[in-house]
C-alpha cells in the first residue's frame, strides 16, 4: 500500500486540522477519536508516516505499544473502566478507514454497549472534557 501524505492523520501530525490532544512525546501523539464508541476513546498515532501494521518499522512499533499502555492506563482510570480494548485495523476489509497505523484505546463497561464508529461527531467541548479527565488521569498516575 502507498502512504498517502494527505490522509487526516497526517494532517494532524503536520498541524494542518484540528485535534484533540490528550498526550504527545518524541515519537506518538494520543487523540481523541471524533466518533467515540465510548466516552474516552482514544487513538496513538506514530509520528512515522506508515499506512498500517506492515509497513510500520520496529522502533514506532515499540512506541506506539509503549504509548498505548501509558493511555489506556490513565483512560481507564479517568474513565473508570471495567475493561479496555485496544483495536487495530489492517485494510478495508479489516474496516481500516484512514491508512496512517494507529491504535484504538476503548473504555468498556460492563452495563453499557460500545456505540457505532461511524455517524455522528462528538461535540468538541466534550472531547476536550473527557481529554481533560486523561490529562489529569495521566498526571496522577
Amino acid at each position: 500500500m502507498v502512504y498517502d501524505n494527505d490522509n487526516i492523520f497526517a494532517k494532524i501530525l503536520r498541524g494542518e486540522m484540528p485535534s484533540t490532544r490528550v498526550f504527545e512525546d518524541a515519537d506518538t501523539l494520543a487523540i481523541m477519536d471524533v466518533m467515540p464508541q465510548a466516552d474516552g476513546h482514544t487513538l496513538i498515532l506514530p509520528k512515522t508516516p506508515a499506512a498500517d501494521l506492515f509497513e510500520l518499522p520496529d522502533r514506532a512499533s515499540t512506541a506506539v505499544m509503549r504509548t498505548t499502555k501509558i493511555v489506556a492506563e490513565a483512560v481507564s482510570r479517568a474513565f473508570n473502566a471495567d475493561g479496555i480494548r485496544l483495536m487495530q485495523l489492517n485494510g478495508p476489509a479489516a474496516g481500516q478507514t484512514v491508512f496512517h497505523f494507529h491504535m484504538h484505546i476503548i473504555p468498556c463497561h460492563a452495563d453499557r454497549p460500545l456505540r457505532r464508529h461511524v455517524g455522528e461527531m462528538a461535540d468538541p467541548a466534550t472531547l476536550e472534557a473527557h481529554a481533560d479527565l486523561i490529562r489529569a488521569a495521566l498526571g496522577a498516575g
